[in-house]
């Protein structure tokens, strides 16, 4: 799919149909986001790929029971790893570059996704140390954000956007 399609047709879909996304989409996937750019290239991120029924459901119950998430056939959560950025950029690694690494990382996910004909919905509700919890992970790692993944059953609702003269100021 053309690059500007992509931006185009990625919309949040919170309704999966019970179909399994192939393995060789599912690769695709991941090496995009190994391909996303992150500080000093540390990719202080870790990414975590969930299949299982009830762990799904889990992790939608640590999201405020947003049940939509537990109907994708995947899920990834994105966790920052701030000591991973710490040591080369302390403080402000710690505090924001892992945050922007995963986040780029999930942004990856969602537009391959959409590149590959899939879906998805950017989940930032959640309660993290339920979820940390859930997904029996490093207390280290900050949570930042759900991707469900998967074939839509919905049809994509457009949404208005700022106009770009509101949007961006020319200095």
């Amino acid at each position: 799919m053309e690059f500007f399609k992509v931006i185009k047709n990625r919309h949040s879909i919170r309704a999966f149909k019970q179909k399994q996304v192939e393995e060789k989409k599912i690769i695709k996937i991941l090496e995009t986001i190994n391909s996303a750019p992150s500080a000093g290239n540390l990719q202080a991120y870790e990414v975590f790929l969930v299949k299982n029924e009830e762990k799904k459901k889990e992790i939608a119950r640590a999201a405020y029971n947003q049940d939509f998430i537990a109907e994708a056939p995947i899920v990834l959560v994105f966790c920052a790893n701030p000591e991973r950025s710490a040591r080369k950029y302390g403080e402000r690694g710690r505090r924001l570059y892992s945050l922007q690494d995963a986040t780029i990382a999930a942004a990856y996910s969602q537009l391959a996704a959409t590149a590959l004909g899939l879906s998805s919905c950017w989940v930032g509700a959640f309660d993290e140390e339920y979820l940390l919890e859930v997904l029996e992970i490093n207390k280290s790692l900050i949570p930042v954000a759900i991707i469900p993944v998967g074939y839509a059953n919905e049809e994509p609702i457009t949404t208005s956007r700022r106009n770009i003269e509101d949007l961006v100021k020319e200095i």
